[in-house]
């Protein structure tokens, strides 16, 4: 048997025999172990290093596929004969050059994918005389020149997709005579221009995606474009476009998309806003965004019947104004952001010009509501305490005036309100209260006339209990100090230790959820059925109860939509008169996200799977948390054990922290303790941690970069592959970002096949609003490689190289928007 000079292309040359299903002239019978590659047929090799160089197998008539294999052939220059290509699929790698002037002769191509390379050079002419393609996707390249008049001969082409790239000039008019298209998508070139012509809806009658964003555009919108009555996408935003948006979207059934924001949009006419009227005939709309404009006119009431599913509605930076009727905002109950700044909005509370208490009541606003920059007055609503789930208010430059509501006032809670600096309400004169950070006077105490009159007896009356209340002292500190642990949680209901043994059934082993180094979780049922979680802390040493008392004191004023909620405690003995203290919590019924990231598949847990988004939502709620305990506290606090076990995810999917505190309390007692070394076994923690260091910031950051990394690769830190200096920060480190798609998740990363045409299509042969998101595979790595990138910047060995929380909160609530609102076209 010849022993073979080179195995990689050898192997590489068996693997494309094996994947021909048929070769009636035997031409591969040549391919063999007992003869030098060097002289099978149809092979070209190097004389010097015997590698493969060309493959010449012409009219042989063999059927089959090509395989992957072939790629290791890395000396192979030259494959002769592919006159009956009908893919090309080099997509989302990092070639380099110029799209070949050759490839025009592949006359039998159907479809070219090369989104997502480093191509440059220009859209070779000889493109147009491939007269079967269908499909031409060159988006995110260096392409560069003009589009080659010779498109316009493509007559079977349905998507033409040329994205992010430099490409520059006029569209050629001969491209507008294809009318089989569906998608044309040449956002982000910044300098194709020209103008669009007037019958544009006619002479593209199957166009359903329509993506100019990005370019110099200009002239005016057709009103033709809506005779195109399969669009579902239409996004123009950024250009120069001018003059009245068409009054006719509403013959768009299939709309979801509408961005035309960021022109020039408008007439100085009080009906340049009555497109609005014709878009609630729009069922599926979710999007609709026409900020940065010059519309004016008022907001008319047919707003109140947009598309129950809209989420974005921005409508910032121009100057509509008039009666804001709170009805108008009824039913948009899916509302995820919602921007209304830079207007002309002004009136009077209640009945013009207010905040609506509908907008307020909008319980999915859950990115940003901004009404700044306007002339609303009166005072701010309680229900604007009622959006919990609101990352950021921007209310600022207004009229508004008096106190501001409790829930975004004193003790900031949960969403936008459990991070002051996300809520804005600067140059509001007359407005005051609230914490430090969000910078309002404090509002004057105002006394009645009655009060005014028993002042002095009131201060007499102060003058002469203060004596008395010196000798009551001595008494109420022995008091107080007799009542100890009972009294530390004065404004929560107390609880007894035969309550929440009778709640979890004698602390039985089958209501048992979770158990660790700090003690046993069991669910149990307290007043009126409510479902709670009992932490039972297992004691080892005398007087933890007193640092018991003292931490929960200190965590009674810690109010934060992310961070798991303590309802009471219990500090008592039990049964045995053995010291007995258990925290009692919200109880979360989606359990833990280590439970959700590596469930036990030999229990009762199914394998489980959470999606890209909700993985972000997880990342952002944790850093949300970690951001308010370290920065937003009168006193920093510092959670020393971030790890997916003490991630709780309520029946909504929120994330909340627990467990915050808990090892520097059981520690307190003993300072030698701080330098054991801390690992469960599941968790890798922060290098201080681990090596004797004092708690810190830059170590609760280290852990949450570590618990990222399990996140977004399905990795514990304990894998059997981290071995000799291998860990998980070194390894997602060294493969970013050229093998992002190697160690992410497999679970949130798309399949290649999804940039496929046929599958994006449904059974209808139209474009799926479920699988619109995933026409772009680049953009969900850029998501995924952002994210990565954040991890590894927060589990840096130095502390000092280590990003901050707030750094962190805002980098990720900044990739989920995009995520959500970026969306792209290819």
């Amino acid at each position: 048997m010849h022993v073979p000079s080179n195995k990689t292309d050898h192997l590489a040359l068996l693997k494309f025999k094996q994947a021909i299903e048929s070769d009636p002239e035997s031409v591969l019978s040549s391919w063999n172990d007992s003869v030098n590659l060097c002289n099978w047929v149809g092979i070209t090799s190097s004389l010097r290093h015997q590698r493969v160089t060309a493959l010449d197998l012409p009219q042989r008539n063999l059927h089959g596929f090509i395989s992957p294999y072939m790629a290791n052939l890395t000396f192979l220059s030259l494959v002769m004969n592919c006159s009956n290509l009908e893919i090309i699929d080099i997509s989302r790698n990092k070639l380099t050059g110029k799209l070949p002037k050759e490839i025009g002769f592949l006359v039998k191509l159907v479809r070219i994918y090369a989104g997502g390379n480093n191509l440059t050079g220009d859209i070779p002419p000889t493109i147009g005389n491939l007269s079967s393609l269908e499909t031409f996707r060159v988006s995110f390249n260096n392409l560069v020149g003009h589009i080659p008049d010779d498109v316009g001969h493509l007559k079977r082409l349905l998507f033409f997709h040329i994205a992010a790239n430099g490409l520059s000039g006029t569209i050629p008019t001969s491209l507008y005579n294809i009318s089989s298209m569906t998608e044309i998508s040449m956002a982000y070139n910044h300098q194709l221009r020209g103008t669009l012509p007037d019958n544009i809806g006619i002479i593209l009658p199957n166009l359903q995606a329509f993506g100019l964003a990005s370019n110099q555009f200009s002239g005016s919108i057709p009103a033709s474009l809506c005779n195109a009555s399969k669009l579902q996408i239409i996004s123009i935003n950024y250009n120069n476009f001018v003059g009245q948006v068409p009054t006719n979207f509403g013959n768009l059934q299939e709309l979801w998309w509408l961005g035309v924001g960021s022109n020039n949009l408008g007439r100085n006419s009080s009906n340049d806003l009555d497109f609005i009227r014709s878009s609630r005939n729009c069922s599926k709309l979710k999007i609709l965004a026409f900020n940065h404009n010059h519309l004016e006119g008022v907001l008319p009431n047919s707003m109140a019947n947009l598309s129950t599913q809209l989420n974005l509605l921005l409508l910032a930076s121009n100057q509509v104004s008039g009666n804001v009727d709170g009805a108008v905002f009824e039913n948009l109950i899916n509302l995820i952001e919602f921007a209304m700044e830079d207007n002309l909005f002004t009136g009077i509370i209640p009945t013009l010009f207010a905040i609506p208490h509908q907008v307020l009541g909008l319980y999915s606003l859950s990115q940003m509501l901004n009404l700044s920059k306007n002339s609303l007055n009166g005072t701010l609503p309680a229900e604007v305490g009622d959006l919990k789930n609101l990352n950021a208010m921007d209310l600022s430059e207004n009229n508004f005036s008096g106190k501001i509501p409790p829930a975004i006032g004193e003790v900031p809670k949960s969403g936008a309100f459990g991070n002051a600096s996300a809520i804005s309400l600067t140059g509001n004169a007359k407005l005051c209260g609230g914490v430090s950070t969000l910078k309002l006077p404090t509002c004057p105490i105002k006394l009645s006339k009655q009060g005014k009159k028993n002042n002095f007896k009131m201060i007499i009356a102060i003058v002469s209990v203060a004596m008395s209340f010196l000798v009551l002292a001595t008494f109420v500190i022995v008091y107080w100090r007799r009542k100890s642990t009972y009294s530390i949680l004065e404004s929560l209901p107390k609880v007894s230790y035969r309550r929440l043994y009778e709640a979890t059934e004698g602390f039985s082993p089958s209501n048992l959820i979770g158990s660790g180094g700090f003690g046993s979780v069991y669910k149990g049922i307290l007043n009126q059925g409510q479902s709670v979680a009992v932490k039972v802390l297992n004691l080892q040493q005398i007087g933890a109860s007193k640092s018991f008392s003292t931490e929960c004191n200190a965590l009674r004023n810690i109010r934060h939509q992310n961070l798991i909620k303590i309802l009471t405690c219990c500090s008592s003995t039990d049964s045995n008169q053995n010291e007995f203290i258990a925290l009692v919590f919200e109880f979360m019924t989606n359990g833990s996200l280590e439970k959700w990231m590596h469930p036990d598949t030999e229990g009762e847990n199914q394998p489980r799977n959470l999606s890209l988004i909700e993985r972000l939502n997880v990342a952002k709620d944790v850093a949300s948390a970690l951001h308010y305990l370290h920065d937003q506290c009168e006193t920093t606090i510092l959670h020393c054990d971030i790890k997916p076990s003490n991630v709780l995810l309520d029946n909504e999917m929120v994330a909340h922290l627990g467990d915050f505190g808990l090892a520097r309390l059981l520690l307190a007692a003993d300072n030698s303790s701080q330098t054991q070394s801390w690992n469960d076994g599941n968790h890798q923690f922060s290098i201080q941690y681990g090596m004797g260091g004092q708690a810190s910031k830059e170590g609760d950051v280290y852990s949450f970069g570590v618990l990222l990394l399990e996140m977004f690769t399905g990795k514990r830190t304990t894998d059997i592959i981290f071995v000799e200096g291998l860990n998980l920060h070194s390894f997602v480190a060294n493969a970013l970002p050229e093998r992002l798609l190697q160690i992410a998740d497999p679970n949130v990363v798309p399949s290649s096949s999804m940039t496929r045409d046929e599958e994006i299509r449904n059974n209808n042969g139209e474009i799926s609003s479920e699988n619109q998101s995933q026409m772009n595979g680049n953009y969900v790595q850029s998501c995924l490689l952002s994210v990565l990138r954040i991890a590894v910047g927060c589990s840096m060995e130095s502390p000092e190289d280590r990003l901050k929380m707030e750094v962190v909160t805002r980098e990720l609530h900044r990739i989920k928007k995009a995520f959500l609102v970026g969306l792209q076209l290819d």
